[in-house]
């Protein structure tokens, strides 16, 4: 008995054809990413810049804050040194009455000139009283050329070097005042400038308290 076989083709399967379409797949997902990223990207750039709002009102206030710093800044510098000195004079004045105990009655006056020095000095306002800071500068003289004289005169004072740091650096601290007073004249003049420059936008933000000049040693001598 004979057998038949029936054969079947199947159709063939193009296998390059497949091949590029899972190609096309891989490059196609991330190409698409790429494209909404430089979107996104391009989106942002073009949004327009935000405006910061800064005006000439906020400009002006910001000069006046910085002038105002910078007076009070080298003020407190100028104050600072001042008191330094005063302390160093105090302890010039105790070195002294050391090696002197029976003269301690005798040198008392000058703790007590000391202790008045502070209450005589001037402050921003009252420096433009010419007569006030001729006073305290006549005090403050006399009582480093006396105290310096006193310790130079003592036994003991080219071998004390302590004597000797305190009456030096008394010595330069009294030569920084003049420096000191033309630094804080120079910013507040710069200072009294900008008042008189802004006077009416300055009245339109503050009518109530207009900021006032700055008094000048320079003035306060003449």
């Amino acid at each position: 008995m004979r057998q038949y076989f029936v054969r079947i083709d199947l159709p063939k399967r193009d296998v390059s054809k497949t091949r590029f379409h899972e190609m096309s797949e891989k490059i196609y997902f991330p190409g698409v990413s790429i494209l909404l990223g430089l979107l996104i990207l391009v989106g942002c750039e073009s949004k327009p810049a935000e405006t910061t709002g800064f005006t000439k009102v906020d400009s002006l206030t910001e000069t006046y804050l910085s002038l105002q710093d910078t007076v009070l800044r080298v003020w407190n510098t100028m104050i600072h040194d001042d008191n330094r000195k005063i302390k160093a004079m105090h302890h010039l004045l105790r070195e002294i009455v050391i090696s002197n105990p029976e003269k301690s009655e005798e040198l008392r006056q000058y703790e007590e000139r000391l202790d008045d020095l502070i209450e005589l000095r001037y402050d921003q306002k009252t420096m433009s009283d010419a007569q006030l800071v001729s006073e305290y500068d006549f005090a403050s003289n006399s009582l480093v050329t006396e105290l310096i004289t006193l310790a130079e005169t003592q036994q003991d004072f080219a071998s004390n070097s302590r004597l000797q740091n305190l009456a030096e650096s008394i010595r330069a601290a009294d030569q920084r005042v003049i420096n000191y007073r033309e630094e804080y004249d120079d910013i507040a003049s710069r200072f009294n400038r900008f008042i008189d420059r802004n006077h009416d936008l300055l009245e339109e933000m503050q009518s109530d308290s207009i900021p006032s000049k700055k008094p000048l040693f320079q003035m306060a001598v003449e």
